[in-house]
């Protein structure tokens, strides 16, 4: 599928780049996932072609992370393996985009000097001005939202998009992409400033987009072959904007995203816990489309630590608030994120997180070792004081307690039908695709006709079936089930045909 739309030639005074590649890798969040998505649609525009292989390509992104150090230094590690790419291939043009582009500039400049652009997400409507900058000047090229004192590009006035905000509307497919499950941002930044949290620097204040936008988006990824939208942001809760006079919220942005024809599914991501009002449960409960699902992060069970982190509630308040989402969607699937070895975390205190999620009883976990970030209030303020083998093993024994919990959870379900929007062939299937029949085990989880898709609640489903059933939605009787997944059987027709998407 091309993904090239009307504005294609427009951008560059008319200029296009022939028979060029782009690898982009992508590391982080959902938002970046979102972010790259978009970089691909107006690099696919001027005539490059996406490429798996860095040796082959002549444009090198990478879109960064700075939630935790070990994700940068992941970050300077493939700049080193690029950068001997680089000796070999000298035309070919080197970025770091993202959150550590805006974070810690002059730190990648001196230790990864081959990066020639520089683009914060906030500027990525200027990449492909930079881009044509260091090609015809040869010199870097940067484009970072506080950094004040820099001039626009020199191309930068050339581009169709003029504003980040005109970059999220021109969403499009590009090859070999899907649009199936989609990413639709409603807020940029965060306004929270958790004391271990670089978001608020390097993705700026808190913005809610217009609704008139967000939904344009939609039926454009509707058109496409969306069939699941999950609505981005860093407190998607707290959706707050003034049209014609009034206040339009998450809950009424949802009761307008489930009016758009096409789209079955809708999620949102991520909410926090202090901004949550009970108008956004009852749209869970009363839009059919609203999944019912709830990413949650907590970040500890201790209100002494949650008051070190700034999370601005305390633990009655979150589990309170849990109890409320039960009792007005008795069947929500609760999702979570929580920080071992925060600063001065003590043993009592690790113990009450481990006492929170024995209560909350989550279907899944995201566990992080606290990672100290430079900048924020809890490296000027909070020493790091807690060894690494002691976060490792907090972090095993949370994740134990977890992976009971869930497996738990997914053997209540064997003998339900759940409702499966069919992703793909699961990993395991495509490599048995690749061996050699007539060697591979005929175990289950090898089964080359393995497909692989997710509930409304997003448990992961892996059951057998033809080609035909990506991409649609199949009820699914669970037969089995582990802590990571559930295994079943279809039972009965997909519940929708197969919509193919069409290009703009």
């Amino acid at each position: 599928m091309c993904c090239y739309n009307h504005w294609e030639w427009r951008i560059f005074e008319g200029s296009a780049v022939a028979d060029k590649r782009v690898y982009l890798e992508t590391m982080g969040c959902q938002m970046n996932v979102l972010d790259s998505e978009l970089v691909l649609g107006q690099l696919c525009a001027l005539g490059y072609e996406p490429t798996d292989d860095v040796g082959q390509a002549d444009l090198v992104l990478l879109n960064t992370c700075s939630v935790r150090q070990h994700a940068e230094e992941k970050v300077y590690s493939r700049l080193g393996e690029i950068g001997q790419v680089r000796r070999r291939k000298p035309d070919m043009l080197v970025g770091v985009i993202g959150c550590m582009a805006e974070r810690d500039p002059d730190g990648i400049r001196q230790r990864a000097p081959h990066v020639q652009i520089l683009c914060g997400p906030g500027n990525l409507n200027e990449l492909p001005g930079l881009i044509r900058e260091v090609r015809e000047t040869g010199e870097p090229a940067v484009a970072l939202e506080h950094d004040h004192s820099r001039k626009l590009p020199k191309y930068a006035r050339t581009l169709e998009f003029d504003s980040i905000e005109s970059l999220d509307l021109s969403r499009t497919l590009v090859p070999g992409g899907s649009v199936l499950q989609s990413y639709v941002r409603v807020q940029r930044g965060c306004d929270k400033f958790c004391s271990y949290c670089v978001v608020p620097f390097t993705r700026g204040p808190e913005r809610s987009r217009p609704p008139a936008n967000i939904l344009t988006e939609t039926r454009r990824l509707a058109d496409l072959g969306a069939r699941e939208i999950t609505l981005l942001g860093q407190t998607v809760n707290s959706y707050s904007y003034s049209e014609n006079g009034s206040i339009v919220r998450l809950s009424e942005l949802l009761a307008r995203v489930n009016d758009v024809a096409g789209i079955q599914r809708i999620r949102f991501v991520t909410s926090f816990p202090g901004d949550f009002t009970d108008d956004i449960f009852y749209a869970m409960r009363d839009l059919p489309k609203v999944c019912e699902y709830l990413h949650i992060p907590a970040q500890s069970g201790s209100n002494a630590v949650l008051q070190r982190m700034k999370r601005q509630y305390t633990v009655d308040q979150y589990v309170e608030l849990i109890d409320r989402a039960r009792a007005i969607v008795p069947d929500i699937s609760l999702a979570g994120d929580f920080i071992v070895g925060f600063s001065g975390e003590t043993d009592q205190e690790h113990a009450d997180t481990l006492n929170l999620v024995e209560r909350v009883r989550y279907k899944s976990l995201f566990i992080f070792k606290y990672s100290q970030r430079p900048g924020t209030a809890a490296e000027r303020r909070l020493p790091d004081e807690v060894p690494d083998e002691v976060k490792s093993r907090r972090h095993a024994e949370l994740s134990a307690v977890q992976q009971r919990i869930s497996l738990e959870h997914h053997r209540a379900m064997i003998g339900r039908s759940v409702e499966v929007l069919v992703e793909g062939y699961s990993k395991a299937a495509m490599k048995a695709q690749l061996a050699d029949q007539n060697l591979a085990p005929h175990i289950p989880w090898r089964r080359p006709d393995q497909l692989i898709g997710r509930t409304r609640g997003d448990e992961i489903v892996v059951f057998s079936g033809p080609a035909s059933l990506i991409g649609q939605f199949v009820n699914v009787r669970v037969t089995d089930a582990t802590a990571l997944t559930l295994h079943g059987e279809p039972i009965t027709d997909p519940v929708l045909p197969l919509v193919s998407p069409t290009s703009v």
